[in-house]
């Protein structure tokens, strides 16, 4: 994986991050308009990166390693930003979808 493309992966992954901490915020919110154009503009950018992750290096590699990444930052920021917590049945869970997207994304 080139440079560029290491990059937009971590552009991309910042984007999604940042656009679903913004939705996070709006579903607190009192229904503010801002922060859901904000969300909005945050997932367009995020996908906008993604098709040239695409281009370069085939939609299954592209979108798995996205769904790696964002899956390890979602849940960064869920619990140490927002507070959250799951069950331990989720946690098993969690921890079963970051084995099953590290071994597609295994080279063979």
């Amino acid at each position: 994986m080139s440079t560029l493309s290491f990059l937009l992966l971590f552009l991309s992954t910042f984007a999604f991050i940042a656009g679903g901490s913004a939705a996070k915020s709006w579903a607190l919110s009192d229904n503010n308009w801002g922060l859901l154009v904000l969300t909005l503009a945050l997932y367009s950018a995020g996908n906008l990166i993604m098709l040239r992750l695409v281009r370069d290096l085939g939609m299954g590699v592209a979108l798995s390693l996205s769904g790696f990444v964002q899956l390890l930052a979602v849940n960064v920021v869920a619990f140490f930003i927002f507070g959250e917590s799951i069950a331990p049945l989720h946690a098993a869970g969690l921890v079963l979808g970051i084995v099953a997207v590290a071994l597609m994304t295994y080279p063979v």
